[in-house]
């Protein structure tokens, strides 16, 4: 009994710890990044939206900037059809969630979170052209706009004219903008204050800096437990001995819609227990609220299913090509 109590004493004392000098960080990097999002939010939209056939490219440099909604508002764009999915795939294979608040946190070298993310950027483009390439051979890429559909699944006030706009495509392509800027506007206000000025920058700042605070305290302190239980070498030997297996359970966790899943994997990585290829098969796949909205917003159950799993199977692909060729970030 007195052996746990110590345990538990010396697990909390350290993940309070841990936790608490993270904050200040935290909290200024959140405040960049929603200031960055509200000067440019709009337009981040209005240039995916008129990619066309570059759409990768710009998702999968738009997808890296740390506009923690971007990957849900690609995926209410994607379910009206106004951007492809090999462009939707740039977007969350770019996106990183709270990788990069947890990294600028801890203190990772520039250059390791810059290699990161530039793999994630190649990644996503690569991927993203092959999709949209693959749907062209299938000749499966040219699909009507489905912003009626938003309109009416959502009830989001679009202020284009739904009934018009299924009839006349060419209307449906000029009020795009009005209904996804609605319907957009409705799945990402769940995550963020729209008030004006700085005091609605302060308040989403707070909010997520709370938030991820409080993931990042309850999973030091499982982590803390099992490193305390298990022994860090036991673990990093175990991680070192089945790589494959780390790949794998990372990109399942990565996939899990919500900040937790780029925290846990953010803090294994800097902790010692995952490897290059596992953190890179996490990250690849951690888009965040982006797959919540794709299941709500895109109607086609089948189709939210086969997205998922071509995601999980790309995030393993490149972590085991990332692990066989001895990838060090």
């Amino acid at each position: 009994m007195d052996s746990f109590l110590y345990i538990a004493e010396h697990v909390l004392g350290h993940s309070f710890e841990d936790t608490l000098y993270l904050v200040p960080f935290l909290f200024v990097t959140y405040l960049l990044m929603e200031w960055l999002e509200h000067k440019t939010g709009a337009k981040t939209q209005n240039a995916i939206r008129h990619a066309g056939a570059a759409g990768p490219v710009i998702g999968a440099f738009l997808g890296v900037v740390p506009q923690c909604g971007f990957s849900a508002v690609s995926a209410t764009l994607y379910a009206g059809r106004v951007i492809t999915l090999g462009t939707l795939f740039a977007v969350f294979l770019s996106t990183s969630d709270e990788m990069l608040p947890i990294f600028i946190a801890e203190q990772v070298p520039p250059n390791t979170i810059l290699s990161i993310m530039g793999a994630k950027v190649i990644i996503g483009m690569v991927m993203g052209f092959i999709v949209d390439a693959v749907l062209r051979l299938a000749r499966r890429d040219k699909q009507d706009l489905r912003i009626h559909e938003l309109c009416e699944h959502d009830n989001c006030g679009c202020s284009g004219d739904c009934a018009t706009c299924t009839a006349n495509p060419q209307l449906a392509y000029q009020h795009a903008d009005d209904c996804c800027s609605d319907c957009t506007h409705e799945h990402h206000q769940h995550d963020h204050s729209h008030d004006a000025g700085w005091k609605g920058i302060l308040v989403s700042a707070l909010k997520h800096t709370v938030q991820v605070m409080v993931f990042i305290f309850f999973i030091t302190i499982v982590l803390n437990a099992v490193l305390e239980v298990v022994g860090e070498d036991i673990l990093g030997n175990f991680m070192e001995a089945n790589p494959e297996f780390a790949v794998f359970a990372s990109a399942l966790v990565g996939l899990i819609p919500n900040c937790a899943a780029s925290v846990v994997i953010a803090d294994l990585y800097i902790e010692g227990v995952l490897g290059a290829g596992a953190m890179l098969a996490g990250l690849l796949v951690s888009a965040g609220v982006g797959i919540l909205v794709l299941a709500r917003a895109n109607r086609h159950w089948k189709q939210n299913l086969a997205i998922i799993a071509a995601l999980y199977v790309t995030g393993v692909f490149w972590g085991l090509i990332a692990n066989a060729l001895n990838i060090v970030f």
